[in-house]
């Protein structure tokens, strides 16, 4: 069980937000369940948080290129949560679920499309895979409408920036509005998007 791949993307996010985190290799848990999903578990105690990212057996070892959409996608959020809760705890921050849900989705989009590198027409394919899917969670549960609206957050957002820096190639001035979205709390996540 190495999880390099996972390290991989958490390097890649650190590296482009500029927030440094632990290494992922030392919190990271398999479980055996083949319809299993990716779970960042947390607990916060008086003085410290304990962290535990749990990913299914088959994607601890996998290579990027032996994953199917799906498997990097939970590859992609299990790394995007874990660095948001370094980033918040260092800085002595809160987060919530939704944001933590919200900034998976955009890091989704960003390392699938390999930072806004994609053509127009393929950019559009894949924020239709990652936007216009089915979800888990029913749509009456907690979980469902936190998933529903993060996902539907995300699409906004991230079609924002498609059509103000992918479509124009300035993928240097979108990378700046993407670090300023990750250091948002999520009140002005929210008005962002909204914007």
């Amino acid at each position: 069980m190495n999880g390099e791949v996972v390290a991989k993307i958490v390097r890649a996010l650190e590296k482009y937000y500029r927030a440094p985190a632990e290494d992922v290799r030392s919190f990271l848990n398999a479980h055996e369940d083949p319809k299993g999903r990716e779970v960042l578990m947390v607990r916060q105690g008086d003085e410290e948080i304990e962290i535990a990212l749990v990913l299914p057996r088959q994607l601890m070892d996998a290579t990027w290129e032996t994953l199917t959409l799906d498997q990097r996608c939970q590859v992609v959020e299990g790394a995007s949560h874990f660095l948001m809760v370094c980033d918040r705890a260092r800085a002595e921050r809160t987060t919530t679920q939704l944001e933590l849900e919200l900034q998976a989705e955009v890091d989704k989009w960003l390392v699938l499309s390999r930072g806004g590198r994609l053509d127009v027409e393929a950019d559009a394919h894949l924020r239709g895979v990652l936007y216009e899917g089915e979800f888990l969670h029913p749509a009456n549960s907690e979980q469902g409408h936190r998933y529903r609206l993060a996902n539907n957050l995300a699409a906004r957002f991230v079609h924002k920036l498609s059509r103000a820096y992918v479509w124009t190639g300035k993928q240097l001035q979108m990378r700046g509005e993407l670090l300023k979205f990750f250091r948002m709390t999520q009140e002005e996540k929210l008005r962002a998007v909204a914007a």
